[in-house]
């Protein structure tokens, strides 16, 4: 089976991060059969032979990315074929694209239970929840200043848990790349 890990403040090779061959070789050593890095965010596609050996390799991941780097943050997993379902439904299709900053994705704690309660955008105007879908926040982000909103600050501060958030044509990329399942 297929897996994607999306980190939380991960970029590789700067402090406290591993670099590509280490992010790559810690799923390796844990028990994938492959492991390729996508770009330098901390987004990770990697074979595993079920879910629940997918979640085992994720942990030993971490823990050795914590042992030899330093890096304490969570990592939110996604089967492929979620992704390819994900993107196939275009969540996006009725978004203006020249009316906003851009989109994104916002993948969200196992332990929220209330994210239905976001609200529909954020208090500065510079976040819109588009879609939840139960384990991630679909949002656009408005430039109403010299930056535009944070659909990360803005799930993270809201629910009170952590969260990472991808540019949705980063996972439109990543199941284009790697969502094939052999």
């Amino acid at each position: 089976m297929h897996f994607a890990a999306f980190f939380r403040n991960l970029n590789l090779g700067r402090p406290r991060c591993p670099t590509r061959q280490q992010f790559e070789q810690s799923f390796v050593e844990a028990g994938a059969s492959e492991a390729a890095s996508f770009l330098t965010n901390g987004t990770i596609a990697f074979e595993a032979r079920s879910a629940g050996s997918a979640k085992r390799i994720l942990a030993r991941a971490r823990k050795s990315m914590r042992d030899s780097s330093g890096l304490e943050e969570p990592a939110f997993l996604r089967e492929f074929a979620y992704l390819q379902r994900l993107v196939a439904a275009d969540p996006f299709v009725a978004i203006d694209r020249s009316a906003v900053y851009d989109c994104y994705v916002t993948f969200l704690h196992d332990d929220v239970v209330a994210a239905r309660g976001l609200p529909p955008s954020s208090p500065r105007g510079d976040v819109e929840l588009i879609q939840f879908t139960g384990s991630e926040a679909l949002c656009v982000a408005h430039k109403l200043a010299k930056s535009p909103g944070s659909p990360n600050a803005f799930v993270e501060k809201t629910l009170a848990l952590p969260a990472t958030t991808r540019a949705w044509n980063t996972v439109v990329r990543l199941v284009a790349k790697h969502g094939l399942e052999g």
